[in-house]
């Protein structure tokens, strides 16, 4: 009896044991990354969080705080000495950063969203097809300038892809041209054909004082500037402060991108056109969502199957003005606890 007690002991001791002193699992660790600081990215880190209470997942947001390529590179290259697994990232400067994004996906999942870098070796890009986006913001300029006159551009750089498809795309719509997402125009290409003309695109590579100096200069400089557009979510605001600071409210139509809180009281005011807004809340929980399903597939063939044959998760844009800007916000602000 003595023998039989200590068998079911010792059989109780190695069942239990194991089952006390075994590790939990380790949730993957995942990144977004952002190409500067802003309410927009905010807004994203919100659906990052959304994202950690829904998958099992860890997640960091990474904002480079003065925009630039090379804080995006230290910040890469720390997630990787972290041993981060998966990293969602909005590309600075993505023809440049080829060599370095190739490298990231060779020791993590690398996804795009907001900016592409389509020549890199990342699996998919999250976001909207931002030439279309633009072509969009041209639509809410006719509206705004039905009898066309000059026009004047607002965009961090055009090194991105985002800025230089967004550009783009306001210019082919307003000029009436084929759609053509590889057309670029140069930064000081005369553009002008029908009602409308590109007077200027002003690029304030995420200076915000240097973006409101380059609207009061060209509202100095020219006196028939119609409409001016940012192409960027701090950019409206600047645009709005530089026209209401000229004395030309409701003289000069403005149009942007993205809901800063300022651009959407400025379209409840009647002093903004309209805003073609992303579903940034949606990039931050969506790319989170697809890193962890792309590291728990269990072999290649279930990770491809698990991407879009096109490289594209589609987010759509969508317009906002007065008539639907109110529902709009009280979504936004539903969604970041905001009241």
């Amino acid at each position: 009896m003595h023998r039989r007690t200590l068998l079911i002991a010792a059989v109780a001791f190695a069942v239990v044991v194991p089952l006390s002193a075994q590790e939990p699992v380790k949730k993957p660790r995942l990144a977004f990354v952002t190409n500067c600081v802003a309410e927009f990215w905010t807004v994203a880190s919100f659906g990052v969080e959304a994202a950690k209470k829904e998958f099992p997942v860890e997640a960091v947001v990474r904002m480079p705080a003065n925009g630039t390529a090379e804080e995006q590179k230290r910040i890469l290259e720390d997630l990787l000495a972290k041993g981060v697994q998966g990293i969602a990232l909005s590309p600075k400067d993505p023809e440049n950063m080829t060599a370095l994004l190739d490298k990231v996906a060779s020791r993590a999942v690398l996804i795009t969203h907001d900016s592409d870098a389509p020549k890199s070796k990342r699996l998919c890009y999250v976001g909207m097809d931002n030439y279309d986006a633009g072509r969009a913001c041209g639509q809410l300029v006719k509206q705004a300038l039905p009898n066309g006159g000059p026009v004047v551009i607002l965009v961090g750089n055009l090194d991105q892809d985002n800025a230089r498809r967004r550009r783009q795309g306001v210019i082919d719509e307003l000029l009436d041209r084929t759609r053509d997402p590889s057309r670029f125009d140069k930064q000081d290409a005369a553009l002008k054909a029908g009602k409308y003309e590109i007077r200027a695109t002003f690029t304030d590579q995420f200076d915000r004082q240097k973006g409101k100096a380059a609207a009061q200069d060209a509202l100095a400089r020219w006196q028939d500037v119609a409409a001016m557009v940012g192409l960027f979510e701090y950019e409206p605001p600047l645009l709005l402060e530089a026209v209401k600071s000229a004395g030309k409210l409701g003289k000069v139509a403005i149009v942007g991108f993205d809901e800063n809180e300022a651009t959407l009281q400025g379209i409840v005011d009647g002093h903004v056109h309209g805003t073609l807004v992303q579903n940034p809340y949606e990039y931050g929980r969506r790319s989170m969502e697809l890193l962890h399903k792309l590291l728990a597939a269990p072999d290649e063939a279930a990770k491809k199957a698990l991407l879009p044959k096109d490289g594209f998760v589609d987010i759509p844009a969508r317009a906002i003005t007065k008539d639907n800007v109110r529902a709009f916000w009280d979504d936004v602000k539903q969604k970041t606890g905001k009241k």
